[in-house]
């Protein structure tokens, strides 16, 4: 009779972990199905033909397809100029930030110097200030170099990133120093355990770290804004507003279709980090 009894409870348990399993899924597809939507319909609204769009009911699968808006949208405005400048800002600050701030977190963690613990202490307070205070005095001392109307002037006040410190701050501490003795012993000098072994260990760290920047300098809207005042300079965020207000009254595809190509390159950037993303969250949830 027992045996029976657990036999059926097994059962049980074995039904209700199917259950929880197919529960999770339907959820995690259910949520992700939501955010692709809004993508979707955007990427098909750039595609229909006019009357679909104003049609009265919204078509998610256009029934028809064309390429008017892509054309007017390259034709008609300098997107072309505002992507490349785009991918250098973005691309070209990924790098500096990924460089200058690998450099202080790892002399934060690695090299004895007087008054670190206060200059850490200092980085992470910088996070309780708002931006927008520095907004002014960043804006007057760029003027003063002369760097208004230059991508560089973009670029200079994200260099020292203190979100970028404070993240790869605790990847270094939790890569063991017996490594850097080993190499020591061995007679590599600091720049090379630093180039050699403590910058490849942090692969996925700093691919994480430089996704997130890329991200951020991509979308940043407000400072390029003030910085760069020729049309022919703009970034993305800010030619998306100029194509809104100039061509997209009227016409919802061009808008649409200056969107797709403002999100397309994030995506594809997305897709090619995402492992390091994952094994980046892995390493700090099973490290220290």
């Amino acid at each position: 009779m027992s045996t029976e009894t657990s036999g059926l409870f097994d059962d049980v348990s074995f039904t209700r972990e199917q259950f929880r399993s197919f529960a999770v899924h339907a959820a995690l597809y259910g949520t992700a199905f939501l955010f692709v939507v809004p993508y979707a319909y955007m990427f098909t609204t750039s595609i229909q033909p006019r009357e679909q769009i104003y049609s009265d009911v919204p078509f998610l699968i256009p029934q028809g397809f064309t390429l008017r808006w892509y054309e007017q949208l390259l034709n008609n405005s300098q997107i072309i100029n505002w992507t490349i400048n785009t991918v250098l800002l973005a691309g070209a600050t990924t790098i500096v930030v990924l460089l200058v701030d690998s450099m202080i977190a790892y002399s934060l963690t690695r090299l004895e110097w007087p008054g670190r613990k206060a200059v850490f202490s200092v980085i992470v307070a910088s996070f309780m200030v708002p931006g927008i205070i520095n907004l002014v005095p960043v804006f007057m001392i760029v003027s003063e170099l002369g760097l208004v109307n230059n991508l560089i002037g973009v670029i200079l006040p994200s260099v020292a990133n203190p979100l970028g410190v404070f993240m790869l701050y605790q990847f270094f501490r939790d890569i063991p120093e017996e490594l850097e003795e080993a190499a020591r012993l061995d007679g590599f000098s600091r720049i090379r355990i630093f180039t050699h072994i403590t910058l490849p260990l942090m692969r996925s760290a700093l691919a994480a770290l430089g996704l997130f920047i890329f991200i951020w300098t991509w979308n940043a809207f407000l400072w390029p804004l003030v910085i760069l005042q020729d049309q022919a300079m703009y970034t993305l965020p800010i030619g998306l507003v100029t194509v809104q207000d100039t061509m997209g009254v009227t016409e919802p595809g061009i808008v649409m279709a200056s969107a797709v190509i403002a999100s397309a390159p994030l995506l594809i950037v997305f897709l090619l980090l995402q492992n390091h993303l994952v094994r980046a969250v892995e390493m700090q949830g099973t490290v220290g």
